[in-house]
This record gives structure tokens, C-alpha cells and sequence, in this order.
């Protein structure tokens, strides 16, 4: 246990020398809530609701932090390790390439946590915004969320040795995920062409269900969110595995 904490100081020493990782996980979505809660405020989302326009953007904004280190920072730390046959060094050590990806996925899961709670406080301070649901119902969504991106981003580093091909993966799916799925624009100012579109994006499923958590829904009301999130977990992370144990590459 030791050992493993020594590493995973060191992979958060490495994690903050991103300026990218950093600035977008941790200053990035608050800057959202001032911007566009500066343009909308936190009126009602329409007349005689009970959310407000940050009550319902918080949740999306979190979506986006845990894309940020699910899609970005994980997968492009992983892929480098793997083409420049870091792992391989590690496996001539005591330590081994296992507590080395562990840890890298511990402090990527630790800054998202500490992205989502930076970005609730300003929320809350700036605007007032309400968590309406339990707090089970709430970090099980964010648990899932983040397996389910996390997933992803480790299946885009098993289906390629190339790092440059793995970002390119990561950068479109992201950002077409990113102003598609609800996460930076509400999705009701989507037209019904775009809201097509947008349910076939996994990120789509992660800001309804935290949405809905936030907003204070039981896992009856998002029976369809849940399923979607859990299988695509299972599906990326079987493939992903599937792909790492036919190439040489740890």
C-alpha cells in the first residue's frame, strides 16, 4: 500500500505538469458556469419548473470533467507509456505495469472528483444551485459516468500501437461528444436532426442520468440511461482487453 501511494504521488506530480489536463478539468468548467451563468442566469429552464438553467448545466459541466481525464488525459498517458515501451521497463521491476496503470487511473479518478467538486462549489456559491436527489443516487451516476468514459478512452489505446492515431481517436470523439450530447449546450435547444443525432453518442446517456440524479430522479426513472452506460462499460472494456492480450505491447 505504501508503495502503491508513493507511485500515485508521483503519477499526480506528472498529471499537474499537464497545463491541458489541468486547466480543463479543474478551471475550465467553472469558467462554463460563469460564462454562460452570466448569460442565463439561473431562471427557471421554462415557466413553473423547478430547476434553473445552472441546476441543469452543473451536471452536464461535471460530464465534461470526467470526459476531460476519460477520454484525454487517461488514454493519452496510457498510449505514450505503451509506444515508448515504458511498461515493458516497469515489468523488469518489483513494481510491474500493473500498480503503474492502477495508479495512473487512481489519480485520474481522484482529479476528476476534485474537478466535479470544485466545479459544485462555484455553482453553488455563484448561482445557488440545488442538488435535489440522494447522494447514493448521485455518485453512483458519477461512478458509471466515469466507467463508462474511462472505458472508452482505454479501448482507443488498445485498437492502435500509434500514440498520434490514439489522440486523433480521442480529440474527435470528444469534442463532437462534447457540444452533441447536452454536456456544453442544453439539449432542449437542440433541434429533433441534432437530438437524433445525439442519442447515438455514449455522453449523451452520462449528462441524462446525472441530470436526472441531480434533479433528485430514482433509478426507475433512467432504467434506459443505466443500461446503456453499464453495457458500452462492459463492451469497450472486453474489446479493449481482447486487443491488448493479441499485441505485444506490455
Amino acid at each position: 500500500m505504501k508503495r502503491f501511494a508513493v507511485i500515485c504521488k508521483y503519477e499526480l506530480i506528472l498529471f499537474l505538469r499537464d497545463f491541458f489536463g489541468v486547466f480543463f478539468t479543474l478551471v475550465f468548467p467553472t469558467l462554463m458556469i460563469m460564462i454562460f451563468g452570466g448569460i442565463y442566469g439561473n431562471d427557471p429552464v421554462y415557466p413553473g419548473a423547478d430547476a434553473g438553467m445552472m441546476d441543469v448545466s452543473v451536471p452536464a459541466y461535471a460530464v465534461m470533467v470526467i470526459g476531460v481525464t476519460g477520454l484525454m488525459s487517461f488514454p493519452l498517458t496510457l498510449s505514450a507509456c505503451k509506444e515508448k515501451k515504458i511498461y515493458k521497463r516497469y515489468d523488469a521491476t518489483p513494481v510491474g505495469k500493473r500498480m503503474i496503470m492502477q495508479a495512473q487511473i487512481m489519480v485520474n479518478f481522484i482529479m476528476t472528483l476534485l474537478g466535479i467538486a470544485i466545479l459544485l462549489i462555484a455553482g453553488r456559491l455563484l448561482y445557488g444551485v440545488k442538488i435535489a436527489g440522494g447522494a447514493g443516487m448521485v455518485f453512483f451516476s458519477l461512478l458509471l459516468s466515469v466507467a463508462m468514459l474511462f472505458s472508452m478512452g482505454f479501448l482507443f489505446t488498445a485498437v492502435t500501437d500509434d500514440a498520434k492515431v490514439t489522440n486523433a481517436l480521442c480529440y474527435v470523439f470528444y469534442f463532437v461528444m462534447l457540444f452533441l450530447s447536452g454536456a456544453t449546450i442544453p439539449d432542449m435547444l437542440f433541434s429533433g436532426a441534432v437530438k437524433t443525432v445525439s442519442k447515438c453518442l455514449p455522453m449523451t446517456y452520462a449528462v441524462d442520468l446525472l441530470q436526472g440524479a441531480f434533479a433528485g430522479d430514482g433509478f426507475s426513472a433512467h432504467g434506459v440511461e443505466v443500461t446503456v452506460l453499464a453495457l458500452l462499460t462492459v463492451l469497450f472494456a472486453g474489446i479493449g482487453a481482447v486487443c491488448y492480450r493479441k499485441k505485444d505491447w506490455a
